[in-house]
């Protein structure tokens, strides 16, 4: 993975930030599905100067809460 002026490697990821191509890598899914879900309010981001950026504890957040709903919808 390619490291941006965000996403430095040994530093707590929660206090940095990374971009759409940092966490498209991240969920393994194509950058632009990223831009698409954040658009639609489905992932936590935020915009700095006109670019999205995330932090990683919040995409972790997130990832339990899909978790746990694909378990409730799987227990129905």
């Amino acid at each position: 993975m390619q490291e941006s002026l965000f996403f430095i490697k040994d530093q707590d990821m929660t206090t940095s930030a990374m971009t759409v191509q940092d966490v498209a890598e991240y969920l393994n899914v194509d950058p632009k599905t990223v831009y698409r879900m954040v658009k639609r309010g489905e992932l936590p981001g935020f915009k700095v100067g006109g670019s999205w950026r995330f932090h990683k504890e919040d995409l972790d957040d997130w990832i339990l809460k899909q978790k746990e709903m694909a378990q409730k919808e799987a227990g129905k």
